[in-house]
């Protein structure tokens, strides 16, 4: 799942962190938790106007039983609290007479005769106040309602009702808020997640865009920066159509920017391709001059030398425009002409020139039993070997050894390695070493460094990196003080191929 859509949830997200939850999470969470609350606030004001509702009623029934009715043939017109003509089962009635509740006291039952009371109920009757205030007590038979009225006789007169249909009705008016509030927070909440995924699509479609061009290549060579926000998330009139809007402008302005890069890289190329080209010419003739002079005049010694100096720089020259074709050509894209290559005769090869050029190294080679052929151009990939291996001559004093090594990885490719026990390269400048032009002053600067024809341009790891992207393998470097190593990674065959 993306976050909100597109993009990839992040690591550490936990329901323990509401700051980590997605925000239509925390905005169905909350409609609930206001649901809940207004639910809540509703059941129990319900339940306490129920509850003061039915208190009245059995509070008006109270003071109408208390009155009782007057006995047949009692000319005195003296209510009978005992009377049981006319009330409902379960009511208590009972006669206090000189602080003692009279043995007819008793519970109405369904056959219309009385439940003795038991001695608790006595002892809570007599001790009920005598002030015509209803109030509740727990008798044997449940829980009541009693009211206690002393009378022109003399006398008290209790009467009680039961609790019991008040609980009943409250219990099942809880019972159906709770049961309505369950069903009303469940079609909520089924109801708000769809309006809200559906309110927050606009977010997960920016989400999308600013993802895919979070992933484009946009540091080097041409880029199609197509994406856009969708014209329905991207109205100006909305608070996220806003952004999308904004964010459609700020696209628009990086392509334009990137087309004016490419535009620019792509003159800067064209000029250095064709000066490259322009400079082949003069150079071939100056060294062709330098060689009539050197073998028709009589020059004296400090001529000779400076012949020599002129010959020196024009080679290397003619290897500076040589290694800016190649990089022109690579930087093209025209992808390389493969044919089988024998990775291991390539660096037995190339490991036997630098021994030449360098017998004050230690040369060493870690071949494998049986030759590693990959798909590539021969002359770009020995002039890989030959630029890491002239990197580690030039940069490394003498007595230094280097290891070149080949092997096939766990997953086909073959891998050549490069490896010395030299100074070392600083950790500043490992991550811009393969850029062109690009040299340490004082990192691994051997003896060589500076002499005629064999100063650094600064383009040979670039080139490297260049030959390597084109046949579809990667380069690495690890170094520390007393090992460098550079590792080729070379598929068995190229993208293009």
């Amino acid at each position: 799942m993306s976050s909100l859509s597109g993009v990839p949830r992040p690591t550490g997200r936990s329901w323990f962190n509401p700051s980590t939850w997605h925000l239509r999470t925390r905005l169905i969470l909350l409609s609930m938790a206001l649901l809940v609350a207004i639910s809540s606030a509703i059941g129990v004001v319900s339940y306490a106007t129920m509850d003061v509702v039915l208190t009245n009623q059995l509070d008006t029934q109270l003071m109408q039983a208390s009155r009782g009715r007057p006995p047949e043939g009692n000319p005195t017109g003296r209510p009978d609290p005992l009377d049981a003509r006319g009330q409902s089962v379960g009511t208590l009635n009972a006669r206090v007479v000189g602080g003692r509740v009279s043995n007819a006291a008793g519970f109405l039952s369904s056959d219309a005769t009385r439940t003795p009371l038991t001695p608790r109920d006595v002892t809570i009757l007599e001790a009920l106040p005598h002030n015509r205030q209803p109030v509740n007590r727990t008798l044997s038979n449940g829980d009541y309602r009693l009211l206690a009225a002393e009378t022109p006789y003399g006398d008290v007169v209790i009467t009680g009702l039961p609790l019991a249909t008040k609980h009943s009705t409250e219990a099942s008016l809880v019972l159906t808020m709770v049961l309505v509030s369950l069903v009303g927070l469940a079609l909520i909440g089924l109801a708000g997640t769809a309006l809200i995924r559906r309110t927050m699509r606009p977010l997960e479609q920016l989400s999308d865009v600013a993802t895919k061009v979070s992933k484009l290549p946009l540091d080097a060579g041409e880029v199609a920066l197509a994406v856009r926000v969708p014209p329905a998330a991207a109205h100006p009139g909305t608070e996220v159509g806003s952004v999308g809007h904004a964010l459609n402008l700020m696209l628009d302005n990086v392509s334009n920017a990137l087309q004016a890069r490419q535009r620019s890289e792509t003159k800067v190329r064209q000029f250095v391709a064709d000066a490259s080209h322009e400079l082949r010419t003069p150079l071939t003739a100056i060294r062709g001059y330098t060689e009539l002079l050197r073998m028709t005049e009589t020059l004296t010694e400090d001529g000779r030398k400076s012949l020599g100096r002129v010959q020196s720089q024009s080679e290397r020259m003619t290897a500076l425009v040589e290694d800016l074709l190649l990089l022109a050509r690579l930087d093209e894209g025209k992808p390389p002409a493969t044919t089988d290559v024998d990775l291991t005769q390539l660096v037995i090869e190339t490991v036997s020139d630098e021994k030449v050029m360098a017998p004050g190294h230690a040369w060493q080679l870690r071949l494998p039993d049986e030759p590693i052929t990959v798909r590539g151009d021969a002359a770009q990939l020995h002039q890989v070997l030959a630029n890491l291996l002239s990197n580690a001559r030039k940069h490394t004093p003498a007595g230094t050894t280097v290891t070149t090594g080949v092997m096939r990885s766990a997953d086909g490719s073959a891998v050549v390695t490069v490896t010395d026990d030299g100074p070392g390269i600083p950790a500043g400048f490992q991550g811009r070493i393969f850029s062109r032009f690009t040299r340490a002053d004082t990192a691994r600067s051997g003896a060589e460094e500076g002499s005629a024809g064999e100063g650094s341009s600064g383009l040979g790891l670039s080139i490297v990196e260049s030959i390597v992207k084109a046949h579809g393998g990667t380069v690495e470097l690890v170094s520390r003080p007393g090992r460098t190593e550079f590792a080729v990674h070379l598929p068995r065959t190229t993208p293009a191929s």
